[in-house]
């Protein structure tokens, strides 16, 4: 059996707020750690049926870079579902949801910078 490992550093200010994400996998073609702004990494308990999960942001995310940043997630999870389970329907509306929530977010951000 073959193992990979991903690995995650944080460093933090004193108030323990992420002011970097660094990670790194066995499995890549990367030779150096690679930056990251934000991740969402989540584990399924399969004995207490209960998602576990980690979401951290650095203090330099943007919000449009966050709305960015979940659109694609939500356009993720939604082919991943669409993979697993062959539920189009449920898959068509999670893609619908997404493309609102990028469309509301995107009107939020224009009449935020225009005040």
């Amino acid at each position: 059996m073959k193992q990979s490992s991903i690995n995650i550093d944080i460093l933090m200010d004193a108030e323990k707020v992420p002011e970097q994400i660094n990670w790194s996998a066995t499995d890549t073609s990367a030779d150096k750690k690679k930056k990251a702004k934000a991740m969402i990494l989540s584990f399924w308990d399969g004995a207490d049926k209960t998602a576990l999960r980690i979401d951290l942001w650095t203090k330099d995310m943007m919000v449009d870079e966050m709305s960015d940043f979940f659109y694609q997630t939500f356009m993720t999870l939604s082919e991943t579902y669409q993979r697993a389970t062959q539920h189009t329907e449920l898959v068509n509306d999670m893609k619908k949801f997404a493309k609102d929530f990028y469309d509301k977010s995107r009107e939020l951000q224009l009449k935020d910078n225009k005040l």
